[in-house]
C-alpha cells in the first residue's frame, strides 16, 4: 500500500461509523426494484448536502450526483445498486429488515453506503480535475434497472469516458479485490416456453394432444444445445428450472409451461443458444401435434471489462491493497450483472470486493442469513476515490 492510499484509508475510517450507520439503516428498510423511494431520497439528500448537483427519477427511482471541478473535459462514472430481494431475513441482527419478505440479501445496502462514503470524501477532500458522475441504480435484480436508466438518457445527460462498479464477494478476504481481463460475467436470459395441445380424459388419450409428452421431449432435446451446438472451448448453460402442467393424474391438460435460465460468455454464443431453443421448442412440439411459443427475455448481457478501464482498476487496487490484495481470476463466472448494459454503452470495469471468509461475511448472497460485512466498506470507498482521483488527476 502506498503512503497516499494508507492516508486515504485512514481518513475514510475516521468517518466510517457514519456510513456503517447509513448502511444499517438502509438494511433495516429494504425496498424492491423500482420501489427504492426511501433509499433514493436518502441518497439525494446526502449528495445535495455535500454540494453535488442531484438528478432524481432517472429510470424510475435512479439518482445521479454530479460534481465538477477544474477545466478538464474528462468524466468518470461510479455506479452502485440500491434494490433488495424478495427474501425473508433470518439473521436476527439488531438492524434486520423491518419489511416482511424483503431483505438486502445481496449487499446492495453496502454498495450504496460505499459510494456515499466515496462521494463524501471526494466532495470534502477530493483532488481532481474533471466531472464525477455518481450513479445510484434501481432494480439490478433482474428487473432491468440499468436499461431503464440508459433509455432515460443516462449517458447522454451525464456523459462518462469510463464507468466502474463493484460487488461484494463472500469467501474473499476483506481488503482483497478480484477481477479479470475481458469477460467477467455471463449473460442471463429468462425463457418461458408454452406448449399447447388439446386436453382430454387420461383414459382416452387418442382424443387429445398431450402437451406434457411434447414438453418432456423438448426438455431432453434442449440438453443437446451445449453438448452439440456450442463450440467446446466456449461456455453456456441451459437450465430448465420449472415445469408446470396439469392438476390431476387422470386428466391430460391442454397446456404445459417450461421456464429456463440461459447463460453465455459471449454475444455470439448467446445468440446461437437462443436460435436453437426457439427451433427445438417449435419443432419438437410440432412432432407431437402440439404448438410451442417462446417468450425470450434478455436480463443482462455478457459483462466485459474493457482493457484501458481494467488497467486503471488494477493500478488503483495495487496502489491501495498492494499486489497481494489483487486476485486475477482465471475464468469468468456464470453469474450475471445488469451493469453489463452500461459497459456495452461506455468502456468500463467491474470488480469484486472481499466480504470476508467467516461468519456472516462468508455466507453466500441471496441467502436469508447473509449480511454485508461493514469492515469492507472503507476498502470499497477507497477504491472508488482512487479511481476518480487517478483518472481525473489534477495538475
Amino acid at each position: 500500500m502506498t503512503q497516499a492510499f494508507a492516508q486515504l484509508l485512514a481518513e475514510l475510517r475516521e468517518s466510517e461509523h457514519e456510513f456503517v450507520a447509513i448502511r444499517r439503516d438502509i438494511h433495516a428498510h429494504p425496498e424492491l426494484g423500482f420501489a427504492e423511494t426511501r433509499t433514493a431520497d436518502l441518497v439525494a439528500r446526502k449528495l445535495l448536502a455535500w454540494g453535488y448537483e442531484v438528478t432524481t427519477g432517472i429510470g424510475g427511482t435512479g439518482v445521479v450526483g454530479q460534481l465538477r471541478r477544474g477545466s478538464s473535459t474528462r468524466t468518470i462514472g461510479l455506479r452502485a445498486d440500491m434494490d433488495a430481494l424478495p427474501i425473508q431475513e433470518a439473521t436476527g441482527l439488531p438492524y434486520a429488515s423491518t419489511v416482511a419478505q424483503t431483505m438486502h440479501a445481496c449487499g446492495h445496502d453496502g454498495h450504496t453506503a460505499i459510494l456515499l462514503a466515496a462521494a463524501h470524501r471526494l466532495a470534502t477532500r477530493g483532488e481532481f480535475d474533471g466531472t464525477l458522475n455518481l450513479i445510484f441504480q434501481p432494480a439490478e435484480e433482474g428487473l432491468g434497472g440499468a436499461t431503464r436508466m440508459i433509455e432515460d438518457g443516462l449517458f447522454t445527460r451525464f456523459p462518462c469516458d469510463m464507468v466502474f462498479a463493484l460487488h461484494n464477494a463472500p469467501g474473499l478476504p476483506v481488503g482483497q479485490f478480484a477481477l479479470r481481463h475481458g469477460c467477467m460475467m455471463a449473460s442471463s436470459d429468462t425463457v418461458t416456453i408454452t406448449v399447447t395441445g388439446k386436453g382430454t380424459h387420461g383414459a382416452m388419450p387418442q382424443l387429445g394432444c398431450d402437451p406434457i409428452v411434447a414438453a418432456a421431449n423438448i426438455v431432453l432435446a434442449l440438453q443437446s444445445i451445449v453438448a452439440r451446438n456450442v463450440e467446446p472451448t466456449r461456455a453456456a448453460v441451459v437450465t430448465v428450472g420449472a415445469i408446470h402442467a396439469g392438476t390431476a393424474p387422470n386428466v391430460i391438460p391442454g397446456e404445459a409451461t417450461l421456464k429456463l435460465s440461459v447463460r453465455a460468455l459471449d454475444a455470439a454464443t448467446r445468440d446461437l443458444v437462443e436460435a436453437r431453443i426457439r427451433s427445438i421448442a417449435e419443432r419438437q412440439a410440432q412432432a407431437y401435434g402440439a404448438t410451442a411459443t417462446v417468450d425470450y427475455r434478455q436480463i443482462s448481457r455478457p459483462l466485459v471489462n474493457e482493457p484501458v478501464a481494467t488497467q486503471l482498476a488494477i493500478a488503483t487496487i495495487e496502489a491501495l491493497a498492494g499486489p497481494e490484495g489483487l486476485r486475477m481470476m482465471p475464468d469468468a463466472v456464470m453469474g450475471s450483472e445488469d451493469f453489463s448494459w452500461m459497459t456495452e454503452q461506455v468502456p468500463g470495469c467491474y470488480v469484486t470486493l472481499g466480504n470476508g471468509v467467516e461468519s456472516r461475511g462468508g455466507c453466500a448472497v441471496h441467502n436469508p442469513e447473509y449480511d454485508f460485512n461493514d469492515a469492507a466498506l472503507s476498502w470499497g470507498a477507497a477504491y472508488f476515490v482512487g479511481l476518480a482521483e487517478r483518472y481525473l488527476h489534477a495538475g
